[in-house]
């Protein structure tokens, strides 16, 4: 039989969140491949080797979190769209 164990709201807070994020990777006129995140503004990185770019995005991607949650914006979503020319 499992007992229940109380959890105290300090140890909910300090939980951490797993986030999942689409990383544009493009290569540069030198050869350094380039990443960007659509839904953090400003997100962006580089790297020699894809391996060191999605390091460096991870980086990168945890300070834009840090900086989007001190301006307490909010992100609302991506959305797509289809248009017909």
């Amino acid at each position: 039989m499992e007992t229940f164990k109380p959890v105290s709201a300090q140890s909910l807070f300090m939980q951490k969140k797993v986030h999942n994020f689409t990383v544009i990777i493009e290569k540069d006129e030198d050869g350094f491949y380039v990443g960007s995140v659509p839904a953090l503004r400003g997100c962006h990185s580089q790297g020699k080797t894809i391996d060191e770019l999605m390091e460096n995005m991870r980086e990168a991607i945890k300070l834009c979190l840090e900086v989007n949650a001190e301006k307490e914006e909010e992100f609302i979503g991506v959305q797509q769209i289809k248009v017909v020319r």
